[in-house]
Parts: C-alpha cells; structure tokens; sequence
C-alpha cells in the first residue's frame, strides 16, 4: 500500500501538469480568408526586331567559287560561315560579262547584297581579280 502511494504521489502530478497544459485535439481545417490567386507574369519587351526598309540583307565576304548561276562566299570576320546565293536575272547577266572579262577568282573580295527569304543575290559588289 506504501508503494502504491508513493507511485500515486508522484504520477498525479505530472498527468494533472499534463492535462493542464495540453489544448484538446481539434480537425485541421485551413482557415479561408481569400482564395489564392496566382499571378501570371506578363512579358516584358526590351527590344522589338525590325525588319530592314530595303528587305535586302548585305554578306560580305571572299569568294570560294563562282559562275552565272551562283556564287559561294566565305563570310569576311569567319571563316565557318559560308553561304551559296543563287544569282538573279539582272545578277547573272551581270556575272556574265565579268566572266567574259576574267572572272571572280578565289579569295576575290565582295558584298552581296541579297534576299534574305530566299538567298537570291540581287547584286554581286567588288573587285575581280586579274585573268590568269
């Protein structure tokens, strides 16, 4: 009987300490305030692209092959870029009679002025390099 009152003694304290200090169990429902509402972030636009007045686009670059049907260019500043640009009416005639004169040679020097939509050389600017 001793023990069971010394066990008491020191057990009703800590379960009343317990109750006293624990809140009761309650469900945990969100507390509604407002409904979320993600943000969507609108772009912003720095700069906008515009499209050259002439719609010709200028290559200048050195010549690696040429002829009246077209002509392969190496770009000026490097030298991975390489672009084949077929040659226009007006272009061709005027290929013509450089070709008749000697030609474009490898390593020649030009601007081509040109369509960018459809590679089309509209003009062949620069100077042929001496006949062999």
């Amino acid at each position: 009987m001793k023990l069971r009152c010394n066990i008491v003694a020191f057990c009703v304290p800590g379960v009343l300490l317990a109750a006293l200090s624990c809140a009761p169990a309650r469900a945990q429902d969100p507390l509604v305030t407002a409904p979320i509402v993600a943000d969507v972030a609108v772009p912003i636009i720095v700069a906008a692209v515009k499209p050259k007045p002439s719609g010709l686009a200028k290559f200048e670059g050195f010549v690696q092959n040429s002829n009246t049907a077209q002509i392969t260019v190496r770009a000026k500043g490097n030298d991975m870029s390489i672009l084949t640009f077929t040659l226009s009416e007006q272009a061709a005639t005027k290929m013509q009679q450089t070709i008749d004169k000697g030609g474009y040679q490898w390593g020649d020097k030009v601007t081509i002025l040109y369509d960018p939509n459809s590679l089309k050389a509209v003009k062949v600017k620069g100077k042929p390099s001496r006949p062999l």
